[in-house]
């Protein structure tokens, strides 16, 4: 066993649950009926919350490739896991939002508005995706399964990039139509 792993664990069960778990509720989410209670209250700053809950999440994952490169395990680790936390931070708070508000149509006309949906795409293609991806990683570094860890790595990291970058482009572009 490597000695950065924890304890050696089958995570298959609990990755395929959370995945399930996770992509479900969000797909339900754009079909469940809003809570009309809550119309009094201004949910306009979960959105910005979001960006900013993405934007640490894209700076921590920078930080763990750099760090990873230095071969500073301990330090990468320490922003793999906050990345994972801003992540589950964002997560709680677009839940939040999205039970509560409609969603928001973009509104922009012309070129933009095929850049805005290419983005809006892939970044729901890929969040998807991530879930699965960014916990088996995660889990294989945990057991110590490094090179099957750096092999799925490679593909988890350009794309978890992705999805928290686009999701605060995502943000700066439909920001002017709350």
């Amino acid at each position: 066993m490597n000695k950065y792993a924890t304890k050696e664990r089958n995570y298959t069960p609990i990755i395929v649950l959370l995945t399930i778990i996770i992509n479900a509720l969000v797909a339900i989410l754009y079909f469940m009926p809003k809570y009309e209670t809550v119309s009094d209250v201004d949910l306009t700053i979960l959105p910005f919350l979001n960006a900013v809950f993405n934007s640490f999440t894209f700076i921590f994952l920078l930080a763990a490739l750099i760090t990873v490169k230095q071969k500073k395990v301990n330090l990468h680790k320490k922003f793999i896991f906050a990345a994972f936390t801003t992540t589950a931070l964002f997560l709680i708070s677009y839940v939040i939002y999205h039970s509560m508000a409609e969603s928001t149509p973009f509104g922009g006309e012309g070129p933009i508005r095929y850049i805005y949906y290419f983005i809006l795409l892939t970044h729901i293609v890929f969040s998807a995706l991530i879930v699965p991806l960014a916990l088996v990683t995660l889990a294989r570094g945990m057991t110590g399964k490094v090179e099957k860890h750096r092999k799925i790595a490679r593909w988890t990291m350009p794309l978890w990039l992705y999805v928290s970058l686009t999701g605060v482009l995502v943000y700066i572009m439909i920001s002017p139509y709350y």
